[in-house]
């Protein structure tokens, strides 16, 4: 069985992670940081970041920091709900991505995240994230 979470680096990522710019920099069960690079390759028809690029990161952070919480125990972590509020549209530019555990139970967690300008700080997107944790397959 692998104690270690499968690389989250965009070079071997699917093409959908990849596009959703999502690099994290600080992993653990307690705490997971990162950024995204936004622009037109992440817009909607009207010009403005799509929604469902925010769902994308916030369960992807989320999904990191619960399955490295149970990792040691032979798990890891699906969403089985994502309820993300957007706060104000974003063209482009970094969003600094900060996830942290609300709860963290033996069969399920409950994480927020925040999507924050990295040039003002000002808050565009946040979201929680349930997940349950269940076994790796094979483990």
């Amino acid at each position: 069985m692998s104690t270690e979470l499968p690389s989250v680096d965009r070079e071997t990522a699917s093409a959908f992670v990849r596009a959703t710019g999502f690099e994290p920099v600080e992993t653990s069960g307690t705490r997971v940081t990162g950024h995204a690079d936004l622009g037109p390759d992440q817009h909607t028809p009207w010009g403005v970041v799509h929604g469902g690029v925010y769902c994308s990161i916030i369960e992807s952070a989320a999904s990191i920091g619960a399955s490295a919480a149970v990792l040691d125990r032979g798990q890891f972590a699906v969403g089985v709900n994502n309820s993300t509020d957007f706060l104000r549209p974003l063209t482009s530019g970094r969003l600094d991505v900060v996830a942290e555990p609300v709860q963290q139970g033996r069969t399920l967690q409950l994480w927020q995240v925040l999507l924050t300008r990295a040039d003002d700080g000002k808050l565009v997107a946040r979201g929680q994230v349930r997940l349950q944790n269940v076994p790796i397959p094979g483990a």
